[in-house]
């Protein structure tokens, strides 16, 4: 039995917070995509982490993005943060034209 159940219900509602924020983002601020932003790079790393389900590149990504000209801290800090991210991750659905 767990001795502090309120703890556990709290850490499980963040985290549920946190799946629902890597695949909404901010409802409050939608992030306009460049398409100067989908270069090569950008698309293949996306799509090699939406098809094997690892985004552990996510860090990668953003630096990606960011070279091909995205400025947006939404995108970026979204890519750099620690997740959890999961497949239907709003940045990389949306790099891959998932919306």
């Amino acid at each position: 039995m767990n001795e502090f159940p309120a703890f556990t219900e709290r850490t499980e509602t963040w985290g549920a917070a946190d799946l629902v924020g890597d695949i909404f983002g901010n409802p409050f601020h939608p992030v306009a995509f460049s398409p100067s932003w989908h270069n090569s790079t950008v698309l293949s790393l996306a799509s090699q982490m939406y098809e094997s389900r690892d985004f552990s590149a996510m860090p990668i990504l953003a630096d990606a993005l960011q070279d091909a000209g995205c400025d947006s801290a939404d995108v970026l800090d979204h890519c750099r943060g620690p997740g959890p991210h999961v497949r239907g991750c709003w940045v990389v659905d949306r790099v891959l034209g998932k919306e």
